[in-house]
């Protein structure tokens, strides 16, 4: 590979602190999860929402997200931790990745649904706040896969082509060959590159198009999820790492089609609806609109 262009991998993939091993997946994570957070209250505060609402409906939101993301990842490739010769206490090893954004989603949501409710706000009004900085969150996060060297294509040649090692995720360190050299197993497409520039756009675009039509409550996160599967659809037929298949296809190709077929469908719905608010107005008693207060223990 003398005289060729590539993007390279890390050698290290943690590093340690004292007894601590500190993961640099994981710190993508938390950095995705701080964005994630600063942009959605200064949306939520925007949308009438008080200072520290946010943050308290995530100490719901955020450990749903990460036990879901972790459940469908071991679910859907059960495979790695429970067939003979393998441990199947890995399958609490977030560290080394494999993490289901759909089911992340799923149980991250279910997660806000109680902290919106406890706290008395919309919960639709809340993912409308957040989405944006989830998939900013996304983005950050993918280059956790890069230092795990791992959401990666198939084999290219392309100037941009990216360097993959055999990691040895117990140590966090690429494995080496007889003479201590990292041992390089090809070159392939940069998925995690790809996805990472894409949640980027989409998270920008969101933001532009909110300020500038003022969507309907619901508009936004549907928004979100389409254009993020419309994205992660197309990465999917690009993959080459291990997955299980259904007619020929990855399980995640299937999941982000329908996903994105379906938000697609909703936000042509609840986009001309009304801006959603962190306390919606309630009808007076002739069914007009009332003033907006706050209300506590029920969420819209």
């Amino acid at each position: 590979m003398t005289n060729q262009t590539f993007l390279p991998s890390p050698t290290v993939s943690a590093f340690h602190l004292g007894p601590l091993t500190i993961h640099f997946y994981a710190l993508c994570i938390i950095a995705g999860i701080g964005v994630a957070i600063w942009l959605g209250s200064r949306r939520w505060i925007a949308r009438g929402g008080r200072p520290g609402q946010v943050m308290d409906v995530c100490l719901w939101a955020v450990p749903g997200g990460i036990i879901g993301g972790r459940l469908y990842h071991v679910i859907t490739d059960p495979e790695l931790y429970f067939l003979p010769g393998r441990n199947p206490w890995n399958a609490f090893a977030i560290w080394d990745g494999g993490l289901g954004i759909w089911g992340a989603i799923a149980l991250g949501c279910v997660g806000a649904w109680i902290g919106c409710r406890r706290a008395g706000v919309s919960l639709i009004a809340f993912l409308d706040a957040v989405a944006p900085g989830v998939i900013f969150a996304q983005a950050l996060g993918r280059w956790g896969n890069w230092f795990n060297n791992e959401l990666y294509g198939d084999p290219t040649t392309l100037p941009w082509k990216l360097q993959i090692h055999q990691m040895d995720t117990a140590a966090g360190t690429a494995a080496t060959d007889a003479s201590g050299h990292a041992i390089i197993l090809g070159y392939y497409q940069p998925t995690f590159l790809y996805e990472s520039l894409w949640c980027l756009v989409v998270g920008l675009a969101l933001l532009a198009l909110d300020r500038h039509y003022k969507l309907g409550a619901g508009a936004v996160f549907a928004l979100y999820a389409g254009g993020y599967t419309a994205g992660r659809f197309a990465f999917e037929l690009m993959r080459s790492d291990y997955a299980n298949l259904i007619l020929g296809l990855r399980v995640n190709t299937w999941v982000a089609g329908l996903i994105c077929l379906a938000a697609a469908t909703a936000f042509m719905v609840l986009r001309t609806r009304p801006r959603s608010t962190a306390y919606p107005p309630t009808a007076g008693p002739t069914g007009t609109p009332g003033t907006l207060h706050v209300r506590t223990g029920t969420s819209q």
